[in-house]
């Protein structure tokens, strides 16, 4: 129990140690060259399963410039992790909200390198508020459980994958990670900290949640700017005025007791990655683009003085499933 309670309060260590039944775990690792020609996302990450046959560790790649996926299946034996902070390893490879350290080497495929992280931006902890869920983050039951890491950080270092080379001197990061039973059925998902103000960084989920044999609409958005962080959540009360998806944009617009947010995301082309779904780590079934741009105006609800205006560019998008159930 003691053990259970120290994973509410530390959402970025590994929670499937005492798991049995369906169950996955992924850290998510952006990263963003300074003259954006290294558009690389790193996903290490186990699934677990009574099938022993479907347990695997695993490693996924997506190159944002070349939509190119790589998928790298590991015995689940070969994950580690360390139950006091943030540190896993996958065979000879290690990862932690300081740096990665990459050795790959198999037929068709290998992929070496190191990168090193500063300047951490974490998303923030009050004592019932574990992390960006919110008091959600007591809910034992909750089919997907979400975690931020850092909404902003420098990188540094460089990684080889087969032919490519990826070259980050002043690079951008952010690291996020979810757990649980399954990816919801539906959802939209965004992210950028690459704005002209270096400083600011803006992360947006809209999903469709599983309640006691019914569903709900639940979002969390936050954009962290000039050192503070605006919160739009289910869980702070915020309202979600609009949610628009077309051919080309989504567009979302949410208001607390304060302020007014409103965001437009153009949708691109991206790549297919392996999630949880169906009792497996299902091949295809989310696309990814890294290349998207979010337009952001955040301003006082009252009066509508603006408090900042801008665009992130190389920004994350994911729209999954059936969007009628969110839209």
């Amino acid at each position: 129990m003691i053990e259970k309670f120290k994973l509410i309060w530390n959402p970025e260590l590994y929670h499937g140690e005492f798991k049995r039944s369906n169950f996955f775990e992924g850290w998510y690792f952006k990263n963003i060259g300074e003259d954006k020609s290294s558009v690389l996302s790193i996903i290490p990450g186990v699934f677990r399963s009574p099938d022993k046959s479907k347990e695997h560790a695993f490693i996924q790649f997506i190159d944002g410039i070349t939509r190119e996926t790589h998928y790298i299946k590991f015995p689940y034996e070969s994950f580690k992790n360390n139950k006091e902070k943030f540190e896993i390893s996958i065979e000879k490879n290690f990862f932690s909200e300081n740096n990665i350290s990459l050795n790959i080497e198999r037929s068709g495929f290998k992929a070496f390198g190191e990168l090193n992280f500063k300047g951490i931006t974490p998303w923030g902890k009050k004592f019932l508020s574990p992390g960006v869920m919110g008091w959600y983050s007591f809910v034992p039951f909750m089919e997907c459980n979400h975690g931020i890491i850092s909404l902003n950080h420098n990188v540094r270092g460089k990684v080889l994958i087969n032919k490519n080379i990826y070259l980050y001197t002043f690079g951008k990061g952010y690291i996020e990670k979810d757990w649980g039973k399954s990816f919801p059925s539906s959802y939209i998902w965004m992210q950028s900290n690459n704005f002209y103000n270096k400083e600011v960084s803006f992360f947006c989920s809209i999903a469709r949640i599983p309640w006691f044999g019914k569903h709900f609409r639940g979002y969390i958005a936050g954009l962290y700017l000039d050192g503070k962080l605006y919160k739009f959540t289910t869980y702070t009360g915020a309202k979600l005025d609009n949610l628009c998806v077309t051919e080309n944009h989504v567009d979302v617009v949410l208001h607390d007791k304060i302020y007014n947010l409103r965001v437009v995301a153009n949708r691109n082309t991206g790549g297919l990655l392996h999630a949880p779904y169906d009792n497996n780590m299902s091949e295809g079934r989310v696309h990814e683009t890294l290349l998207s741009k979010i337009e952001i105006i955040l301003e006082y609800k009252k009066g509508g003085m603006t408090i900042f205006e801008g665009t992130g560019e190389f920004a994350g998008l994911e729209i999954t499933g059936n969007l009628s159930e969110i839209l």
